[in-house]
C-alpha cells in the first residue's frame, strides 16, 4: 500500500494520469486528467489559489504555510510563527481562505490551534497580511478566539470559507466537549459567521443582538465540520464527520440545530440527528450510513467539460480514499452521488477547492512527507 504514493512523488510534475470511468450510466464514460501540481507535503490542510496563480497550502503537523509555484511544483514555506501554532493530534495548521480582494489587501485567513501569550492554547481563527514578494506572512491580529480543544487535539476541524456576500464562515469541531453542540455559549460544534475584517459577529446572525458567544452562531448542533462550500445559487453546505455511522452533507440554514449531541460522557452511539432533543432538529441531506467513510473538504465544480458532474458538489474521502461527487437539484434534494474508480488511486483525500480555471485541486493526507497536491479536470 506504500508504495503507490512512493511512485506518485517519483514522478515529474509534468506526468499526466488520463483515465476513463464510468458516470451516471454505463453506456457512458467520462475522462480525468491528474496532474501532480506539488510533491514532498506532510498533511496539507487546505489549498487556496492566489490572484498571481500561485497556491498557498496549510500543513497541519509542520504547521507552515508554503507557496506553491504550479508550473514547477517548487515550493517555499513563508516566514511564519509556527511556533504559535499549536498541534496536537487532529489539531494544528487547518482551514485557509484568501480575502477576494487580496490584490488590494493582501490579506488570507487561518483556523488553527494557538498557543496564548500564557501557555494556554485554543483555536482561533487569524488574518494576515502578505508581503509582495510572497515571503512573509505578518499577523493582523485574532478575528475570533476561544474555540474549544480537546487535550488529544480531537474534533479540531476548523474550515473557513469566505461567502459570496463578504462574510466569513468558520466551520468547528465539538472538541469532544459532550456539551459544546447544544451549548449556543460554546463556539465549538458550530458554524459560525462573522466580519471578515473586524471580527465582530454578522449582524443578520440569529442571535447577534444578545449577548456573549452566541452572537457568532450561524447554526449548531454540528460534531466536526470538515467542509464548507456555497453554491452557485447562493446555499451554503457543510460536510461533517459522523461517530460510527452517518458522516453527513448538509443544507446550512441561520438558527438551525442539526441535532448532535452526545450527552454526559460523550456517548458516541447517539444519532447525529437526535429528534429527542427540545424543538427542531435538521436531517441532513445525505448521510454515510454505516460504516462511515470519513468526508472532508469539499467545493462545487464549474467550467465546460465536466459533463454530468458539471455543478455537483466534489468532496474528498479520508478513510474510503476516494473523490466523490454528489448531485443536488434545485429543492435542495441529493439525487445520486459517484466515486470515479480512477480517482481512487491516491490514498486519503483531505481537501478539494475549485479553481479559477474550472479544475480541481485536491490535497492527499497519507503522512510521512508523502502527499501531493493534484490538478483533476475533465480530459
Amino acid at each position: 500500500m506504500r508504495a503507490r504514493p512512493a511512485v506518485l512523488l517519483a514522478l515529474s510534475l509534468a506526468a499526466t494520469l488520463v483515465a476513463t470511468v464510468l458516470t451516471a450510466t454505463p453506456a457512458r464514460a467520462a475522462a480525468f486528467r491528474v496532474d501532480v501540481v506539488a510533491t514532498g507535503l506532510d498533511h496539507p490542510w487546505e489549498v487556496a489559489v492566489l490572484p498571481s496563480g500561485d497556491l498557498l497550502v496549510t500543513q497541519r503537523d509542520r504547521r507552515t504555510l508554503t507557496l506553491v509555484d504550479p508550473g514547477s511544483g517548487a515550493k517555499r514555506d513563508l516566514a511564519f510563527p509556527s511556533a504559535r501554532v499549536w498541534h496536537r493530534g487532529e489539531t494544528g495548521l487547518l482551514g485557509l481562505a484568501v480575502d477576494p480582494a487580496f490584490t488590494a489587501n493582501r490579506r488570507v485567513y487561518t483556523c488553527s490551534g494557538w498557543v496564548a501569550d500564557d501557555g494556554s492554547h485554543d483555536i482561533r481563527v487569524n488574518a494576515w497580511t502578505l508581503d509582495a514578494a510572497l515571503t512573509t506572512a505578518t499577523l493582523a491580529g485574532p478575528l475570533v478566539t476561544g474555540l474549544p480543544t480537546s487535550g488529544t487535539g480531537r474534533h479540531g476541524g476548523c474550515r473557513l470559507l469566505v461567502a459570496d456576500d463578504g462574510s466569513l464562515l468558520v466551520g468547528t469541531g465539538d472538541a469532544t466537549r459532550f456539551r459544546a453542540p447544544q451549548d449556543r455559549r460554546s463556539l465549538g460544534g458550530k458554524v459560525l459567521r462573522l466580519d471578515r475584517f473586524t471580527g465582530a459577529p454578522d449582524p443578520r446572525n440569529p442571535w447577534a443582538e444578545r449577548k456573549g458567544k452566541r452572537r457568532y452562531v450561524l447554526t449548531w448542533g454540528h460534531r466536526n465540520v470538515q467542509g464548507l462550500a456555497q453554491r452557485a445559487d447562493g446555499s451554503l453546505w457543510s460536510v461533517e464527520h459522523g461517530s460510527d455511522r452517518d458522516d453527513e452533507v448538509n443544507l446550512l440554514r441561520p438558527g438551525r440545530n442539526y441535532g448532535w449531541n452526545p450527552g454526559r460522557g460523550y456517548d458516541e452511539t447517539r444519532p447525529m440527528t437526535d429528534h429527542r432533543l427540545p424543538g427542531k432538529q435538521y436531517a441532513a441531506r445525505w448521510r454515510s450510513g454505516h460504516p462511515t467513510i470519513a468526508p472532508s473538504g469539499a467545493a462545487f465544480v464549474t467550467g465546460a467539460g465536466w459533463g454530468r458532474l458539471s455543478g455537483c458538489l466534489a468532496v474528498a474521502v479520508l478513510k474510503r480514499q476516494r473523490l466523490m461527487f454528489v448531485r443536488i437539484d434545485d429543492r435542495g434534494r441529493v439525487r445520486w452521488t459517484r466515486a470515479p474508480r480512477s480517482l481512487r488511486s491516491h490514498g486519503r483525500l483531505r481537501d478539494v477547492t475549485a479553481a479559477p480555471d474550472g479544475s480541481l485541486l485536491v490535497t492527499t493526507d497519507n503522512g510521512d512527507g508523502r502527499d501531493v497536491v493534484l490538478r483533476i479536470r475533465p480530459a
